[in-house]
């Protein structure tokens, strides 16, 4: 009789053979409904035919721009149908201050209002604005200098992307590529992606933090990058508790779709050290500094939509019975919600609080809803080109109490 655990890894490594010779017969295969290959560069802006590297005699004459402060950058703006494969920049101010300040905003097929329009920084993954050595699937920094992104961008009527400073002073460099194809058709079933960037410096105890808000069309969810700064009137308490959920197609109080915990959702458990993997990773796990950034991309396990979506997580935390019995004591903003413990596994939640120390309460962990300053990009793709999602938060929301250690 087959083992069953050698059985479930030939499987696995069947799969894995089969995914890899598709994805490289691929390679050789030629698209017939591509027109042109591009780049966008300082070198040839909107990479039009024949027109790349004119200036200085042909010489390396215009590899960077500069962004004045308040200014915008134009790194594409082009007509027709096409799609993005790979966004590149590099710049030379990487603080967190700049990270945030700058925007990067993209529009598909001539809309005024952007599908995009995220931090710099937050946008390729850096949830903190803190720049990390990393590759996943869809974005990298290979020697945490550069910021690249992987997603394909569909466009029907035309694609532009800036980035705007609002910063009070000069980016002096700035250097790009974006890499597109122009195609012939929009295909049935192409999509647009969109991004969302949202921060609440102090969350509501017992309110969910929304990773996405609701939105409305046919779509998929991408995934999020998302940062904490943890707030350090729970001590030494854990913050990742809270289930991430997501309410899809007519869901109401309830979600579809639900998890188990912060570190579970990124795929680890029993706490969250620094780790990259490709669907998921957590980029920073500093204790001292009591910050944490983190991913998880639906790359392999597609969350698709037909009507509608929102995406929540729980703001829970835990520590042990007598410490959270202490910063009850010490009133601090808490409502205990559950109990593990050598009995079992207690519900004890209570709007309007719960006495611990009796009975099942009186030893084991503690979760509890609590508050923290919690930032985080969604990404994902709708089937129209903009949304009615709110705009980016201004600059004092994105900037405050930056840590820059």
């Amino acid at each position: 009789m087959c083992n069953p655990k050698y059985f479930a890894s030939l499987v696995c490594a069947t799969l894995f053979v089969f995914m890899q010779s598709r994805a490289q017969s691929l390679l050789y295969q030629f698209d017939n409904n591509t027109i042109s290959s591009n780049w966008s560069s300082p070198e040839n802006l909107n990479g039009n035919k024949g027109k790349g590297g004119a200036e200085n005699g042909t010489a390396k004459g215009h590899a960077f721009d500069a962004i004045d402060a308040g200014a915008t950058k134009s790194l594409l703006d082009v007509q027709g149908t096409g799609i993005i494969n790979r966004i590149w920049i590099t710049i030379d101010d990487r603080s967190p201050e700049m990270l945030r300040s700058l925007k990067v905003e993209i529009f598909w097929d001539g809309e005024a209002k952007p599908a995009v329009s995220v931090p710099f920084g937050d946008f390729f993954a850096t949830a903190l604005s803190k720049t990390a050595t990393f590759q996943n699937s869809l974005f990298a920094s290979p020697e945490g200098r550069s910021f690249v992104c992987h997603i394909p961008m569909p466009f029907k009527n035309g694609a532009k992307v800036v980035v705007v400073n609002e910063s009070a002073k000069k980016l002096a460099h700035i250097f790009f590529d974006i890499d597109f194809q122009r195609l012939k058709t929009w295909q049935p079933g192409f999509m647009y992606f969109h991004a969302y960037w949202h921060r609440d410096t102090a969350t509501t105890v017992g309110q969910d933090f929304e990773l996405l808000p609701a939105i409305t069309g046919k779509g998929r969810y991408l995934g999020a990058s998302i940062g904490i700064n943890s707030n350090p009137v729970y001590g030494d308490a854990w913050w990742g508790e809270g289930e991430v959920k997501m309410f899809t197609d007519g869901d109401n109080t309830l979600p579809t779709i639900v998890g188990t915990g912060t570190e579970d959702y990124i795929g680890t458990g029993w706490g969250q050290g620094q780790f990259v993997n490709n669907y998921s990773g957590c980029l920073i796990s500093d204790s001292k500094q009591k910050q944490w950034a983190y991913y998880r991309y639906h790359v392999p396990d597609p969350i698709f939509f037909n009507s509608a979506m929102r995406v929540t997580l729980q703001q829970v935390g835990g520590n042990s019975v007598d410490k959270v019995a202490a910063l009850v004591k010490s009133h601090v903003n808490l409502v205990p919600v559950s109990i593990d413990n050598n009995k079992g596994f207690h519900q004890i939640y209570k709007k309007d609080g719960v006495a611990l120390g009796a009975g099942e309460a009186s030893d084991g962990w503690v979760n509890f809803y609590r508050s923290d300053d919690v930032s985080s990009t969604a990404y994902f793709y709708l089937d129209k080109p903009s949304s009615t999602l709110p705009p980016l938060q201004p600059l004092a929301i994105r900037v405050y109490k930056l840590k820059s250690e």
